[in-house]
């Protein structure tokens, strides 16, 4: 019979790392101080963007060909 304390058989309840008697481990001091941020979304094509402003109404034709001018320079 292996005598084990019970802080050691509790191995399951912080996923694959040991449990340490409730001190992290430094994966989790890590993971804990590096939270996971959101990536900010890219950049959408101005294009598009103008190409919706113009079926929304907001911008006439005209202002819609000399935007799309002034983008593709």
């Amino acid at each position: 019979m292996l005598l084990v304390p019970k802080q050691l058989r509790r191995s399951g309840m912080t996923g694959d790392v040991p449990y340490y008697g409730g001190r992290l481990t430094p994966a989790q001091a890590h993971a804990a101080s590096h939270p996971n941020r959101p990536r900010p979304r890219p950049a959408p094509d101005p294009l598009v963007a103008l190409r919706q402003l113009l079926d929304a109404g907001v911008i006439t034709a005209q202002e819609y060909q000399d935007l799309r001018a002034r983008v593709n320079r």
